[in-house]
């Protein structure tokens, strides 16, 4: 199975829970599989169209935290996150991977059940469009962060810290994370 059949089995067993108040998920869920079904090359950053990106919303859930990446180029806090590689098996083994890239952190493990939410967002070009698949990955217990390239600084921060330092697509994946623990 290749990555983009991968994304297309995720993206078709996906549930969303409805609507929420930025957008409808089964629309975003539909738009994700069009895309896919008019683009063999949807998963991959040279897809002038848009591509399928994978992140993780890492989360400690026994002390309340998450930590969030300062995006060197963007300069938002952030989940980690980006884009599929050819070595990429699946969309959660994307989102695991750029999770302990972008955090340092070993033994992170995507929590149950598959992605948590869908974003569309509009990044500079060339990219023009993250079809982003975001999960959850539970950090182990006393988890040490180690900042990388693509980074300009890693927190913990405190779930009702979120909203203050986040746009509103990290607190809506906090919350569905949330829900879900």
């Amino acid at each position: 199975m290749t990555l983009h059949d991968d994304a297309v089995r995720v993206l078709k067993e996906y549930a969303p829970e409805g609507a929420d108040g930025d957008g409808d998920q089964a629309e975003l869920r539909r738009v994700y599989l069009d895309h896919l079904a008019g683009h063999p090359d949807g998963m991959w950053k040279a897809c002038g169209a848009g591509h399928v990106t994978a992140s993780a919303l890492v989360i400690d859930p026994s002390r309340g935290k998450v930590l969030l990446t300062l995006h060197r180029k963007l300069r938002m806090w952030l989940q980690m996150g980006g884009h599929c590689e050819p070595e990429d098996t699946s969309l959660e083994t994307a989102a695991l991977r750029e999770a302990t890239e972008e955090s340092g952190v070993t033994g992170l493990a995507l929590l149950p059940g598959g992605p948590v939410r869908l974003d569309r967002h509009a990044i500079p070009s060339p990219c023009n469009w993250h079809l982003d698949v975001q999960y959850a990955a539970l950090a182990p217990a006393g988890a040490a962060e180690r900042i990388s390239e693509e980074s300009l600084e890693l927190r913990w921060f405190a779930y009702e810290d979120v909203p203050g330092v986040a746009d509103a697509s990290v607190v809506r994946l906090l919350e569905a994370t949330r829900a879900r623990l």
